[in-house]
């Protein structure tokens, strides 16, 4: 049986590798992002390429009255989400907290962590009313270990993977899935947005090893979604084979 599945961040890296890997299965889409070109040009090349029907909502996740009004205005069609993948995320700046930049770490906390509460707060009565759904944030392996220059940035993946454990407690009487996918090093847009457009320096991050790819990634987020009904992963922490830890990598 094919699925409805929103994807938050969709217009890039993680986001845009699942709506490929959904659509190829012959899901349905509801694609959100900031970019509303992009989603425009995203959502005809997979209902050209996979013949599914694809949504876009152009909206920003720390925008707490258009993440609500967004999901409340999505047609009767639209309404039963069976995915929730709570991708959208970033990290800006790598400092310390002695000089860290206040408006960097807002727009981590903002979009990082209040987003993922907004859109999950807006989606999951609906999947408690129908006992059917399942919700997938995307972690890091930031969110397990504290790396130097890291603190805000790790401390909000350390409350994803905080929410997910208490979405997972506080959902589970209605047979809600809630899973955790924690990745290492992927090479997307995560580190131009880090380095504030440095291609140089993001670039850098991911010389002498080969990192994930977003596709990895997806193929992860696919797997949780088809185990039977009685099976839940509750937590994937996925590294590239030359990252051991945060900071310990083998690079040639």
């Amino acid at each position: 049986m094919k699925k409805l599945v929103f994807i938050t961040g969709a217009t890039s890296g993680i986001g845009l590798a699942c709506a490929k890997k959904f659509a190829a299965d012959g899901n349905n889409l509801i694609l959100t992002g900031r970019r509303a070109e992009r989603l425009q040009e995203i959502s005809a090349s997979l209902q050209k390429e996979f013949d599914v029907n694809v949504k876009t909502i152009q909206m920003d996740v720390r925008d707490k009255a258009d993440v609500f009004s967004a999901v409340d205005d999505l047609p009767d069609a639209w309404q039963n989400i069976d995915v929730l993948i709570n991708n959208a995320g970033l990290a800006v700046g790598l400092g310390t907290i002695q000089e860290g930049e206040i408006d960097d770490w807002e727009r981590m906390i903002d979009t990082n962590v209040k987003g993922l509460l907004y859109v999950s707060r807006a989606i999951l009565p609906g999947m408690v009313a129908r006992k059917s759904g399942h919700v997938i944030n995307i972690g890091s392996i930031a969110g397990k270990e504290v790396y130097p220059n890291g603190n805000v940035y790790c401390a909000t993946k350390f409350a994803v993977d905080a929410l997910t454990k208490a979405i997972r407690i506080d959902a589970v009487q209605a047979g809600i899935k809630v899973t955790q996918i924690a990745p290492g090093a992927v090479e997307t847009e995560f580190s131009i947005v880090r380095f504030k457009g440095d291609k140089e320096k993001a670039d850098s991050v991911y010389k002498g090893f080969e990192p994930l790819h977003p596709e990895d990634i997806a193929d992860s987020v696919f797997y949780v979604t088809t185990l039977p009904p009685h099976v839940n992963i509750n937590d994937l922490l996925i590294m590239p084979t030359a990252q051991a830890s945060a900071t310990i990598l083998h690079k040639k």
